[in-house]
């Protein structure tokens, strides 16, 4: 496989593997910015914790998060309530 220029200076480890994504130019910057804003050493040590975040934490679905964006805008548009957290344990408590 060839090296791709990864952000961390192409180290070798025998527990790696390279792989190649296809990326638009927008998403590499947004990739590129957050690594740094966020303190990441390297583009790859950041896309690595974003790969074991998806594959070990898959708790959040697109789903969820089009729901809880849907229920945002229905809020700020005075289509919905918000609710307190109170209202949300008792909720919770009832499906158990």
């Amino acid at each position: 496989m060839s090296k791709a220029n990864t952000g961390d200076g192409g180290r070798d480890d025998p527990e790696t593997t390279t792989i190649n994504i296809r990326v638009t130019e927008r998403q590499l910057e947004e990739i590129d910015r957050v690594w740094k804003e966020e303190g990441f050493t390297s583009r790859s040590e950041f896309l690595r914790h974003a790969i074991r975040d998806a594959t070990e934490n898959p708790g959040v679905s697109r789903q969820m998060l089009a729901t809880i964006a849907a229920e945002e805008y229905a809020m700020r548009h005075g289509e919905s309530e918000a609710v307190s957290r109170e209202e949300i344990v008792s909720m919770m408590d009832d499906d158990e």
